[in-house]
């Protein structure tokens, strides 16, 4: 081979090896063309709150920040609960978050007005399970089905507070499952038996209709007073 040729070669296999490997790296906040394809929308575009309301349908408030692509609910600044401004029920929603350390947050799905009980919504709980306050239940752990089923703790892998984990919510029917960085943690069927004696032993046992039997609402954002961030905020209808 001629040696200018081989010189040529090398510097690009140089360059090659030395290009850092985000540059091929998806985005954040972007969709792949076949999570397109998919179906895949969208619910955070990385630069406004479009989409997003308070829970009684306000602009969303200062106490919530988005920068550098990430949309975030500050520490103590009180910003509220926020909801989609669509609702949804069969659904595969995805999304990173950050939680600071003693931190307690979670994301709800069905979130709606119910006849006797008020505002509510299934919750994907996200607590920091060593130093947060509420870490007494198994059912108030990350992962868990907020004060109803907890999640299978012997496949649960999370990473530390301050850092990304990825949560998974997928509801079809009556079947739902809890995700956690791409492992599933819980599986329940709504309306079952061990569904309906979990709620009766829950802080929602006197809805009505009874807690999570309802068909579509809101996903919700929640804020609890301590600093949790959200990213890569998707959603797929099935």
């Amino acid at each position: 081979m001629n040696v200018r040729i081989l010189q040529w070669l090398t510097g690009c296999l140089l360059v090659w090896a030395l290009f850092p490997v985000s540059g091929w790296a998806q985005r954040v906040n972007t969709l792949t063309p076949k999570e397109k394809k998919d179906g895949w929308a969208l619910l955070f575009d990385g630069t406004s709150s479009s989409g997003w309301t308070t829970t009684n349908g306000n602009p969303v408030p200062a106490g919530w920040e988005v920068s550098n692509g990430v949309i975030t609910a500050k520490k103590g600044a009180k910003g509220g609960d926020i909801i989609t401004v669509n609702q949804y029920a069969d659904f595969d929603l995805m999304m990173d978050f950050n939680l600071e350390p003693g931190g307690n947050s979670g994301v709800k799905y069905f979130f709606t007005k119910y006849e006797k009980g008020g505002n509510l919504g299934m919750e994907y709980q996200i607590l920091d399970d060593k130093l947060a306050e509420d870490n007494k239940k198994e059912n108030h752990l990350t992962g868990s089905f907020y004060d109803v089923i907890p999640p299978n703790a012997s496949l649960k892998k999370v990473n530390a507070p301050g850092q990304w984990n990825t949560l998974r919510i997928v509801a079809k029917g009556r079947q739902v499952e809890h995700w956690l960085n791409g492992i599933k943690i819980l599986e329940f069927t709504r309306g079952s038996q061990p569904f309906t004696e979990a709620v009766a032993s829950s802080k929602f046992s006197k809805t009505v209709p009874a807690f999570g039997t309802v068909e579509k609402g809101h996903i919700l954002l929640q804020e609890h007073g301590d600093q949790i961030s959200f990213r890569n905020i998707k959603i797929k209808p099935l």
